[in-house]
């Protein structure tokens, strides 16, 4: 990887970049909680981008597993911790290119970088659009008090949303304060994304 790969316009606000280069450098020096926590951060959007270019479940699983090795092997390489998820967005998309086309998913990283053209022409402008919209969201969501971002979690991300007599159990609420802590949550994720600039 002597070149870097920054093939997108997504890079992750500086608040949440100094949280990455500490994960990362923790990662480089075999922190096996750091791995856990940066894979845990990005596995929604890593995960992603086969799901949006129609991959069976399986194919999108081997993606993923794909594309943390990938992550894990070059790592230490990356020298612009604040465009990691558009570097893994972009490995993502090759790995999806390269199993859709080539029916395999090992290639060599220089490889994958003479295939961006090709590999980023596959996916729709609004698909990548889309992936990069709802990571901001995911990284608003995540600086929402524990409270706030499990509430918004279960009503807005769980299929099927969590009722609200279900959600005051599982928060220790009462049924009758959800819908206005539901509120106050929702206005502190729109102050999030403002401040983020969505």
């Amino acid at each position: 990887m002597e070149n870097e790969i920054n093939q997108l316009p997504l890079e992750i606000p500086d608040h949440a970049a100094a949280e990455d280069e500490r994960l990362v450098r923790a990662c480089v020096n075999g922190d096996e909680q750091a791995w856990n926590t940066l894979i845990d951060k990005y596995k929604r959007l890593i995960y992603s981008v086969p799901v949006k270019q129609g991959m069976s479940p399986d194919d999108a699983a081997d993606v993923f597993q794909s594309v943390c090795v990938e992550l894990f092997t070059n790592l230490a390489k990356l020298r612009k911790i604040k465009s990691l998820p558009s570097w893994l967005i972009t490995i993502a998309t090759h790995k999806c290119y390269h199993l859709h086309k080539k029916g395999k998913l090992e290639v060599e990283l220089d490889a994958m970088e003479e295939d961006a053209t090709e590999a980023f022409a596959t996916m729709p402008a609004e698909t990548l659009q889309e992936i990069q919209q709802e990571q901001i969201v995911r990284e608003a969501i995540d600086r929402l008090s524990p409270r706030c971002a499990e509430m918004v979690k279960m009503l807005f991300f769980e299929q099927p949303p969590v009722p609200y007599n279900e959600l005051a159990k599982r928060l220790g609420l009462a049924t009758g304060s959800i819908g206005f802590i539901r509120g106050r949550c929702l206005a502190r994720l729109q102050k999030i994304l403002t401040e983020m600039g969505f």
